[in-house]
């Protein structure tokens, strides 16, 4: 959004908007970080096709990091209307949608990962930057972690350098971050589940 920072007003949030995209591509390019297979409808013809729109309302920093826990929240929350595929005399299909909008399906996220941005400031990094802390930054480390702490994908950011020790000790810090904040993501997916239709709308779409 133009609100998000003056910098985005006309065009000039295409770029990163363009940086995003690529980002999350290669984070959910690896096979195991959503079950491919639980979306096939008739193998080799139909599948369900899932996309996701990021809007960004405000900048306050770790911008991948707010937006990978959104995604994981978003999918979590999918449901997928089931489907059957009728055949008719003439070996023609016709797919039949279920009328029960609780006949659906969801999506295992337990492979889905999260991004941390781990900022090196001196020889020191940081996690979950503020906005100065970010200013100081010369490079930035994203790690893509399950919630087991595997690593599934890494990215430099920024124009500065990292020598090796410096990244092996950010993919340590980022293993650690990220199990923990799988944890905590988690917690509060669940308990919002438990609370059914029950739970208070906020929001303007409330």
């Amino acid at each position: 959004s133009a609100n998000a920072t003056p910098e985005f007003e006309g065009r000039g949030g295409e770029e990163l908007g363009t940086e995003i995209a690529s980002t999350l591509y290669r984070v959910f390019s690896c096979e195991s970080s959503v079950d491919l297979k639980s979306l096939c409808i008739n193998p080799r013809e139909h599948c369900w096709v899932l996309y996701v729109d990021v809007l960004l309302l405000e900048c306050g920093g770790n911008l991948f990091d707010a937006i990978s826990i959104a995604v994981k929240a978003a999918l979590f929350n999918t449901r997928i209307p089931k489907v059957r595929v009728l055949e008719d005399e003439e070996g023609s299909k016709e797919i039949e949608l279920s009328d029960d909008p609780y006949d659906c399906i969801r999506l295992n996220v337990d492979n889905v990962p999260c991004i941390v941005t781990l900022s090196k400031i001196g020889y020191r990094h940081v996690v979950d930057a503020t906005l100065q802390e970010e200013a100081c930054c010369l490079a930035s480390l994203l790690v893509s972690v399950t919630s087991k702490g595997a690593l599934t994908s890494m990215k430099k950011v920024g124009k500065g350098s990292l020598d090796p020790e410096s990244i092996f000790e950010m993919m340590e810090t980022g293993k650690r971050v990220g199990k923990s904040l799988h944890i905590a993501l988690q917690k509060i997916l669940d308990e919002e589940e438990s609370l059914g239709t029950s739970r208070q709308k906020v929001g303007f779409l409330g």
